[in-house]
């Protein structure tokens, strides 16, 4: 077997030999030193009698304190440290431009193997993947501590997540998102809410509600956190979001930017659902390239892809899964549950019958309850609360979820004692909406049809060069076909009516009857000419 190297040989034992020296030379001061003394010390730092002999000469030459020279080695100089940030961390050609402008000196003594141990050695791993990938990669390398878990409902923290799988949403291929709300202490997911599209403020405003309502289909993880961790969102800014917050005195902690690591629990529940939950679902997007197609898609036929509401199902599934199944290091090796049961910390729940105001927002302007109901936004909203005060002039203000129409909650103008909910007559049948969405769609792909031809007409393609020259616009058309294309475009721009709505023209109105026709103007038989009338 190898020898074993002595415990002192790998590591920096430079202050325990300053202190060694420091003590010899006392001894000598006061003329107690011995030889044997130095052997000792010696024998500590497994080193001949006279190496010691050598670092007290070296203190003596130092003022008292011992002070290696350690060995020489080549550094880098600012020029080459702008060659590195020109070369954005390439080291190899970093130390080809300073050999050719020869401000590496003899290439004997600057190789490029000993260039790059400069670079290593003088640059930190952060230092370097900041001059490769700029501030994201430097920021890769830093070290962050861990914050103290507290206790339950002491400090949520929430975040939007985009699910890496394709999922079929009225016959259109779509990523849903996910809002949630974890609690810091225990990982316990919540609430939720899932959306088809990107989520704004309506879907964090249902998630804040799922979270702090407990029983019926809510989990029994809730309560009102004292704070929320939330990063710079627009949606998480808005003032529908801060109101619902402040009412219950939560404190909305907004992070700086770039600072994932702040809200590190809500980012461990986001990875862990893409590796964990996704990539397991039909649909995957990030399928690999023997699964796509020679554009590079995968290869997912609608028909093979969930239904929204199945893959709601497998979501919530999942978060029950984590909140019952899944064990955590960090909690001991027990669930978030057992993890949220074991805390002693009172909860301060809320009845849900008295937030009927709670993450709604408000109409500034009164409504009449007439015999049709309440109209607002081009419909009208009926309750059965409303029978009897139709026609009599009563007023009330709406209060609403955002980006939800369909119900409403209604209270007195004067008093604003809430008077109760109303829900949209008017509804359209799902096949008007399906047909609706469908020409939407045609609409959208017919501009967007539009838009490729334009510009690939207005792209210009230029010769290949293996020489400096200038660049050559390849098949450059004639004058007359130039002439041509530009009639072509004038005339396009002038008839702005080819593109306008056929409802929306200008169109000559028949006489009406009732107009009353000018008289004709009287005939003069005389050739003098009309005397000039007198000014008032």
């Amino acid at each position: 077997m190898p020898a074993t190297p002595p415990p002192d040989g790998l590591y920096d034992t430079t202050s325990l030999r300053a202190a060694a020296v420091r003590r010899l030379l006392c001894l000598r001061d006061t003329e107690r030193l011995t030889h044997h003394d130095v052997r000792t010390v010696a024998a500590a730092f497994t080193v001949h009698w006279r190496t010691v002999r050598r670092w007290m000469d070296n203190a003596d030459a130092h003022g008292g304190s011992y002070t290696p020279q350690g060995r020489r080695h080549f550094t880098l100089t600012p020029a080459m440290h702008d060659a590195l940030a020109r070369w954005h961390g390439n080291v190899s050609a970093a130390h080809r431009e300073l050999a050719a402008d020869g401000l590496l000196g003899p290439p004997t003594q600057t190789s490029l193997a000993t260039f790059h141990r400069a670079v290593n050695r003088e640059l930190s791993p952060g230092q370097l993947a900041a001059l490769r990938t700029g501030e994201q990669g430097r920021r890769s390398h830093d070290v962050h501590r861990l914050r103290p878990h507290g206790h339950r409902n002491d400090v949520w923290e929430t975040d939007h997540v985009e699910a890496s799988v394709w999922v079929n949403v009225d016959g259109q291929r779509r990523k849903p998102w996910i809002t949630w709300f974890v609690d810091h202490a225990t990982a316990v997911i919540c609430g939720l809410a899932i959306t088809p599209h990107t989520p704004g403020r309506d879907a964090i405003l249902a998630a804040v509600r799922d979270a702090v309502l407990c029983g019926d289909h809510h989990r029994p993880y809730s309560g009102i956190p004292r704070q929320i961790r939330v990063d710079r969102g627009r949606d998480f800014l808005s003032n529908s979001v801060d109101d619902a917050l402040k009412r219950f005195g939560t404190e909305l902690i907004v992070l700086p930017p770039y600072s994932p690591h702040l809200k590190g629990t809500v980012e461990s529940l986001n990875a862990a659902a893409k590796h964990m939950l996704f990539k397991g679902l039909p649909g995957y997007a990030h399928t690999p390239a023997s699964h796509r197609d020679k554009r590079g898609r995968p290869l997912w036929s609608l028909e093979d892809l969930l239904d929204y509401e199945t893959f709601v199902t497998l979501v919530l599934n999942w978060v029950q899964w984590w909140n019952t199944d899944h064990t955590i290091a960090r909690l001991q090796r027990r669930t978030p549950a057992q993890a949220w049961e074991a805390d002693p910390t009172p909860i301060d729940t809320l009845d849900p019958t008295d937030l009927h105001t709670y993450t709604l927002e408000h109409t500034a302007t009164p409504l009449k309850i007439t015999s049709k109901g309440v109209r607002w936004k081009g419909a009208y909203y009926v309750g059965d609360w409303m029978h009897g005060h139709g026609s009599a002039g009563e007023t009330v203000r709406l209060r609403h979820e955002p980006h939800h129409y369909h119900r409403v909650e209604l209270y007195d103008a004067d008093t604003l004692n809430y008077r109760g909910p109303a829900y949209r007559s008017d509804e359209m049948s799902p096949r008007e909406a399906r047909r609706l969405e469908q020409a939407k769609q045609r609409e959208a792909n017919h501009y967007a049809a539009k838009a490729r031809r334009a510009r690939k007409n207005a792209s210009t393609r230029y010769a290949a060069t293996s020489a400096p020259a200038p660049p050559q616009r390849l098949n450059r058309p004639t004058a007359e076909q130039a002439a041509a294309q530009l009639r072509q475009l004038e005339t396009r721009e002038r008839d702005a009516g080819t593109e306008a709505r056929p409802d929306l023209l200008h169109r000559p109105q028949p006489a009406s009857t009732r107009w009353t026709k000018p008289l004709p103007a009287p005939k003069q038989t005389s050739t003098d000419p009309p005397e000039p009338q007198e000014k008032p």
